[in-house]
């Protein structure tokens, strides 16, 4: 018998977008941009931090489910991983592309390496922070609109976030929360190919790219310190507020509290900490990254919320420049 608070239909449609911790900015973005091919989306600051970038990165339009954000910071630490974390994040592209990655990453002097779980092949490697990334095929790869130049075409473009892995000390309550207040079902079960640990999958919905997301248990491990590399947070989507207050009230049925709603200009977002210790978010599709400049001049100038414009001199004056070019 089905648990009387499980939704029968999930707000959450899949992944809104992952937010992580880098150290040089510029690293980070040439990367994301010039190795991966992403847009930048918007350069703008950490709304509780100013004097910190906040810089987002995704297809065409920053589709909901293409993003990738990152917190670079000059002085942030290198950290290693643990459990209570967000491990790693595979992105998914077009069926046949893994071989033009494992090249184009290879001439870019970047590290991978070809595993497989639950039936799929994945081309694993690092960002420069040593961020875990990985690439796996999918037909439904492109859930927006593919950005195309430096190399890189739609049939070869990362078409967004296709699954989260997490690490945790207690997979069964992680689980419980996962599957009674958030949508998800849980799949089957997985040995690594590297090792004989056991992956559980989780699915929304059709389980399509960005509504997976893979458990492993780690019991020994030690809880993660944030820093370089790591990852903060993984975001979910879902249409409005309105859908944002309904998932609130299931998490706290299962014993979860929340932030109150927090306006993050180009969504509105609640967040919590699930059992295990990762941080986790709801986040709103709209208004979009759209909401303060044009759509053809994404990412150009720094954007800054309204309560931090006033300081916007001594902003600028504290963070690094950054060298940016839009695509032929």
């Amino acid at each position: 018998m089905a648990d009387p608070i499980a939704p029968s239909t999930p707000s959450i449609t899949g992944v809104h977008h992952v937010t992580a911790l880098a150290k040089d900015p510029q690293t980070n973005l040439d990367f994301y941009t010039r190795t991966l091919g992403l847009r930048l989306l918007k350069r703008t600051v950490n709304f509780d931090d100013p004097f910190t970038y906040h810089l987002y990165y995704g297809d065409a339009v920053g589709s909901p489910g293409t993003v990738l954000t990152h917190f670079p910071h000059p002085h942030a630490a290198p950290t290693g991983h643990g459990a209570g974390e967000i491990r790693r994040t595979l992105m998914a592209v077009p069926e046949g592309a893994l071989e033009f990655w494992a090249g184009r990453l290879r001439e870019a002097g970047v590290a991978t390496q070809r595993t497989s779980r639950f039936g799929r092949a994945r081309l694993e490697f690092a960002d420069p922070d040593g961020m875990e990334l990985g690439l796996v095929e999918d037909a439904g790869a492109i859930v927006g609109t593919a950005w195309e130049g430096r190399g890189v075409q739609a049939a070869q473009a990362i078409g967004g976030v296709d699954t989260a892995t997490l690490r945790v000390a207690t997979p069964e309550d992680t689980g419980r929360v996962l599957t009674e207040a958030l949508g998800f079902q849980e799949q089957e079960r997985d040995g690594a190919s590297d090792g004989d640990e056991t992956a559980r999958l989780y699915t929304l919905l059709d389980g399509g790219p960005g509504r997976r997301l893979e458990l492993i248990e780690d019991a020994t491990g030690t809880p993660t310190p944030m820093g370089a590399g790591t990852v903060h947070h993984v975001a979910w989507r879902v249409a409005d507020v309105d859908a944002q207050h309904e998932v609130a009230d299931r998490l706290f049925a299962a014993g979860v509290r929340t932030t109150p709603i927090i306006d993050r200009q180009y969504f509105r977002s609640i967040y919590f900490r699930i059992p295990g210790g990762v941080i986790f978010e709801v986040a709103t599709d709209g208004p979009g990254f759209d909401a303060d400049e044009p759509m053809d001049g994404l990412g150009r100038a720094l954007r800054l919320p309204p309560e931090h414009e006033p300081k916007r001199s001594a902003i600028e004056a504290h963070l690094l420049p950054l060298r940016t070019e839009d695509r032929p």
